[in-house]
């Protein structure tokens, strides 16, 4: 297991506080030192501001670019690894805030470590229809801006996700003094867990144990931390985050507790049994902490994808018992405005109905069809297969389907 990422929740302003830049260098860099002498060695440093259109309040939408280029050098600088901008509010966009989605493809384009999300449904709001035209935008422009359509890696749509988050693209701050998180990369526990249990009950009780004890190591350093340095510790994102590798991959602890390919019958009861452990584990919690199904950061996933033992729509199916939602999810160059708002209408759907966060990183590649096998060359990504859209919705069908009344969560009354 490894510290995917230590996370800093600072509030900025416009200029930039370089000071509270440097804490957090600081503090990152104590981390790395703290933690390596565990033996938990930490990937990436990483800053998340409040959501980007708060923060340049008064300010035209263009101004995001500036601020995004200035965020970079100056994270650079103070060996700040990434930085998260948040998102833009779905509850603002009747006042405006349109303009601030358009302006993400660019200031991705301009950047290569800034991140940036939008919300398309809050437990507040429901379902925000004009939030997911406008993203489904960005993320065609982006894929038509960057190469391979690699900026879309960096942009997210949010349905229901609180501040606090660690993992990008959905962490910002939402108050409060400087806090810090930590995400782990931790699908290799799961692997572990399975590999020789003799049955579920006994896999699931070995993963309660390791996470509860590598819990336990990563609580202690980052107490020390927050004490030495004036940060909150806010918790751990225990999610079982993948690597491209089968013993990093969640998608094999899958496979090893269902013994049969992940998609087949029996991935959804692996899938909650999971997740399950995950909640009944003690820990300082955090974020989603909740199984995480990365198509192309893991390497089982990325495999049966190529023998099409899964489609979009098992994946929803499986968010509806883990965490995330459709995540580095490679899609034709070709796929539209239209179907893009189709599949993140759904994921908005089912984040409301269940009252829970999830979240849609979609990825077309200009040039690749469905069926075609992606190539990024990125350490973090596994060769998939790109998925077939399974919608092609006729003009104005989004409206349709969300005027008729607001979709939010209903509070469940007692018999």
């Amino acid at each position: 297991m490894e510290i995917r990422s230590v996370t800093c929740f600072l509030e900025q302003s416009w200029p930039l506080d370089e000071g509270l830049l440097a804490r957090a260098g600081v503090l990152g860099e104590a981390a790395r030192e703290s933690f390596a002498r565990t033996g938990l060695p930490v990937q990436t440093i990483r800053l998340a501001t409040q959501p980007f259109p708060q923060l340049l309040t008064g300010c035209p939408p263009q101004t995001a670019i500036a601020l995004a280029s200035s965020l970079e050098a100056a994270c650079q600088a103070h060996s700040l690894d990434y930085c998260s901008l948040g998102p833009v509010p779905a509850q603002e966009l009747g006042k405006g805030m349109g303009c601030w989605i358009e302006v993400i493809p660019q200031l991705i384009q301009a950047t290569e470590s800034i991140f940036a999300s939008a919300q398309v449904a809050t437990r507040q709001a429901g379902i925000a229809p004009a939030a997911i035209e406008r993203a489904a935008w960005a993320i065609k422009r982006i894929s038509e801006g960057t190469e391979q359509g690699f900026g879309n890696l960096r942009f997210a749509a949010l349905a229901n996700c609180l501040p606090g988050s660690p993992f990008f693209p959905v962490a910002y701050r939402g108050g409060g003094p400087p806090t810090f998180a930590i995400a782990t990369e931790s699908a290799d526990l799961a692997v572990a867990a399975f590999a020789e249990a003799r049955d579920w009950s006994e896999g699931r009780k070995r993963l309660i144990e390791a996470i509860e004890s590598h819990a336990r190591r990563i609580t202690a350093v980052a107490e020390e931390l927050a004490t030495q340095h004036h940060f909150r510790f806010r918790g751990i994102d225990f999610s079982l985050a993948p690597f491209p590798e089968v013993e990093k991959s969640i998608g094999e602890a899958i496979e090893q507790l269902t013994g049969t390919r992940f998609g087949e019958h029996g991935t959804l009861f692996a899938v909650a049994t999971l997740t399950d452990g995950l909640r009944a584990a003690r820990f300082p919690r955090c974020g989603f902490s909740e199984v995480m199904l990365p198509v192309l950061e893991d390497a089982v996933l990325a495999r049966r994808s190529v023998e099409h033992t899964y489609t979009l729509d098992s994946l929803l199916l499986y968010s509806a018992v883990c965490g995330t939602g459709l995540d580095t999810i490679p899609l034709p160059g070709e796929v539209s405005e239209a179907q893009l708002a189709a599949i993140l209408l759904d994921v908005a759907t089912l984040a409301v109905a269940l009252d829970k966060p999830l979240t849609a990183r979609l990825m077309p590649i200009p040039g690749k069809a469905a069926g075609d096998l992606t190539d990024f060359g990125f350490s973090y990504f596994a060769p998939a297969c790109v998925f077939e859209p399974l919608s092609r919705p006729r003009p104005g069908a989004l409206e349709r389907l969300v005027s008729c009344h607001p979709f939010r969560i209903q509070e469940r009354g007692t018999a």
